[in-house]
């Protein structure tokens, strides 16, 4: 029975294979937005300011592989780092998984389509403003990277 079910269901973050742990993000673009914590309450503000790095129509990062020569405090997930992260969107699948819960639908791991987390509208695809383009973060301070995703209109856009 085991044998059929996803290897997110059967695994562990740490037994995973580093194949099986990259593909786990969906390619959302939420977690390379930058955030502000305020200094005194530690209270935690998205924007919608995308990493310099990060391709805001395919949602994904420019040179992976090398990130962190271009952006040094670039995080590398993994499972020990995720247990002290607090920044990760609800919809994160490392955090799904490391929380014991399913992938939503819209996951291309689940639908087997990696277009499938932009038409659900769960991905930063037409919400971004790239990091050049915004002058302070204090201005592009929004809620919806930290929420769970808003389902889709039928047409593909935000309601």
């Amino acid at each position: 029975m085991a044998a059929d079910l996803p290897f997110w269901k059967t695994k562990t973050l740490t037994a995973m294979s580093r194949a099986e742990w990259e593909s786990l993000c969906d390619g959302c673009g939420r977690c390379c937005l930058h955030k502000l914590r305020d200094e005194d309450t530690e209270e935690l503000a998205w924007t919608e300011v995308a990493c310099r790095l990060l391709d805001t129509t395919s949602c994904r990062c420019r040179d992976y592989d090398n990130r962190r020569e271009h952006v040094p405090d670039c995080v590398k997930l993994t499972p020990k780092r995720l247990r002290g992260i607090d920044w990760l969107p609800p919809s994160c699948a490392y955090r799904l998984v490391a929380e014991g819960k399913d992938l939503p639908a819209w996951h291309p791991l689940v639908s087997g389509d990696a277009e499938s987390v932009h038409r659900a509208g769960a991905s930063v695809r037409g919400r971004a403003v790239p990091e050049r383009q915004a002058r302070d973060l204090e201005d592009h301070i929004v809620d919806w990277p930290g929420e769970w995703p808003r389902p889709a209109s039928p047409r593909g856009k935000e309601k």
